[in-house]
């Protein structure tokens, strides 16, 4: 384990020292990149409403991924009989009744800015940035490659069709020379989002027929970075338009580019040792 990481076995990592300070000037770098836009920054809660998530389909397309903030039911005799036995058994908490679950933890930063900007109409593009911690259940975990919990950051547009795919093309280029300056050998390849019975869910099949994810790949197996072409599915789903020039109102597109912190830490080490003197200039 390099030093500075501290891992629990349940998909969830600990920083400090160095790496810490790596991973905040790694961040740093990736404000500047989102400067280029003038993206805003905005600062999420650790959950998000259920119901927002309902709008774009998100716990029959995910749901294994998902994080639930479950609670017990609030009444006395409930509380009561969970405190009555052993309330952890061989490190499993023994539920009893619970309240309704109205909320998951962050499975993806932008979903709160879409949420934000629900029922709104644009004028012009609009660009923005986010940093949160994020949750998805997985199969297995393995440190700062596979987590639980983990950091990601995005800078995200809501504009038309062109300016969103001019972000991308844009973005890609600006990654490109970043990954470059710092030494990392990586390569874009197209992919797909991880959905749950994908063959038979009908936006796989269309990521399949038009592509609109591709991730920055770091020994041609490590994402680190991904970008993301929606179309006007958030707009449509969140009701945020376009305004045109004569009044009315069209869906709005949406894309972001997506870095996961703990991946860049991993891909230095993996590039440079886990010796800081030999790790490149970053956040200078």
């Amino acid at each position: 384990m390099p030093a500075g990481v501290g891992w629990d076995g349940a998909g969830n990592v600990t920083l400090s020292g160095a790496l810490l300070e790596l991973a905040d000037r790694l961040d740093a770098d990736f404000v500047a990149l989102a400067a280029a836009w003038g993206a805003v920054e905005m600062r999420f809660p650790t959950l998000i409403a259920a119901a927002e998530l309902e709008r774009i389909d998100y716990f029959r397309s995910f749901p294994h991924l998902a994080t639930y903030a479950a609670c017990l039911a609030g009444d006395e005799a409930n509380v009561a009989a969970f405190t009555a036995g052993d309330p952890v058994v061989d490190g499993a908490i023994r539920l009893t009744q619970l309240a309704p679950v109205r909320h998951v933890l962050t499975p993806a930063a932008c979903y709160h800015l879409y949420a934000q900007h629900r029922g709104q109409s644009f004028e012009g593009p609009r660009y923005f940035t986010t940093k949160c911690a994020c949750f998805r259940r997985e199969t297995h975990y393995i440190p700062l490659e596979r987590q639980w919990g983990f950091t990601m950051r995005e800078i995200v547009c809501l504009g038309t069709a062109q300016e969103t795919h001019d972000f991308v093309r844009e973005a890609t280029a600006a990654v490109d020379a970043y990954v470059a300056q710092l030494g990392l050998a990586t390569r874009w390849e197209l992919a797909t989002d991880p959905f749950f019975q994908a063959s038979k869910n009908p936006q796989y099949l269309m990521q399949r027929i038009d592509p609109t994810k591709h991730e920055l790949l770091y020994d041609d197996r490590l994402a680190i970075a991904s970008t993301n072409v929606h179309h006007d599915h958030f707009g449509r789903a969140f009701d945020m338009t376009r305004t045109q020039p004569d009044g009315d109102g069209e869906p709005l597109f949406t894309a972001c580019v997506a870095f996961g912190v703990e991946r860049w830490l991993a891909a230095i080490i993996g590039t440079f040792g886990d010796d800081e003197s030999s790790w490149p200039v970053i956040g200078a």
